[in-house]
């Protein structure tokens, strides 16, 4: 009877190793697939993707949709906005629909770069920190960056900004410039920095309510909103002397011929007269840059 029981416990490990066996080898097939698979998502994440834009029939454009009035969501909420309406356009040249994402502005770069989106495109200004992690297509539109004041303000010029609260959009190109250029304002403001909000609606919320002294704005957007709000007689603009970059489109490196072909959308609209259109309609003028009217 001991026999049998050695017998027993002999086959029953017997069993087990090769039980083990099995799901070892099991998990090594798993593992390869989704190595592989990883493989594979990269590989198509650092390829040109533009046989698979027009194949899908449909792309992922990044926007903060609240930054009126390039790319913002309005009272019945749907997504309007200059941005939208060239984006739209230029894709319809090739048959190719927006799907529009909103996303935190902060985060832009890391969504594009981990294929969430494939384009971030809502008054993206170029910057030379930027041009390391994106593609740009050609400039579409030229701006700068400008402080925007209560009426009242005792602030007339940058130099009387010592010690007074600044507030800015966290991650935009203003506070970028801010940064890197300390000695307009970053060494005069209190605290040495400003204040930073996720969105530039909180800000001027905080400005109307006295709670910073001024607000750090592209000029697009200051000109836009305050007359939208129709308190263009309440607030001055002031020129920050900050060089932030003007307004291109933001693409993964790999996605070559999708910029080139958004520069040539940009040219084809504007000879059309479509890109005109566009403009008048958001602006009520033609803010094309001299690269979209061929003049570069």
């Amino acid at each position: 009877s001991d026999q049998i029981i050695k017998n027993k416990q002999k086959k029953k490990e017997k069993t087990k190793k090769q039980h083990k066996k099995i799901i070892l080898a099991l998990s090594n097939i798993l593992m390869g697939l989704f190595l592989a698979s990883c493989a594979k998502t990269s590989k198509e994440k650092n390829d040109d993707q533009w046989d698979t834009y027009v194949k899908n029939k449909k792309i992922v454009i990044g926007f903060d949709n609240t930054f009126v009035p390039m790319g913002f969501k309005n009272k019945e909420g749907k997504n309007v906005g200059f941005d939208i309406d060239l984006a739209n356009a230029v894709f319809a040249e090739y048959g190719i629909e927006v799907e529009w994402q909103p996303i935190t502005w902060s985060m832009k770069e890391a969504e594009l770069d981990n294929g969430t989106i494939d384009l971030i495109w809502n008054g993206y200004s170029v910057t030379d920190e930027r041009k390391q992690k994106v593609l740009f297509s050609d400039i579409y539109m030229e701006t700068e960056e400008v402080l925007i004041v209560k009426k009242d303000s005792a602030v007339t010029k940058l130099s009387d900004m010592a010690d007074k609260i600044l507030g800015a959009q966290a991650a935009s190109s203003g506070y970028e410039a801010f940064e890197n250029n300390p000695e307009v304002l970053k060494d005069i403001v209190k605290d040495n920095d400003a204040v930073q909000y996720s969105t530039f609606t909180q800000a001027f919320i905080d400005l109307e309510n006295d709670r910073i002294d001024a607000l750090l704005v592209d000029k697009v957007y200051a000109n836009y909103y305050l007359a939208q709000k129709n308190e263009t007689e309440n607030y001055r603009v002031l020129s920050a002397a900050l060089e932030s970059g003007d307004f291109a489109v933001g693409a993964r490196k790999s996605d070559v011929t999708l910029v080139q072909k958004i520069n040539e959308g940009f040219k084809k609209l504007y000879k059309e007269g479509k890109f005109q259109e566009i403009s008048q309609k958001w602006f009520n003028e033609d803010t094309a840059s001299p690269a979209v009217k061929g003049e570069e």
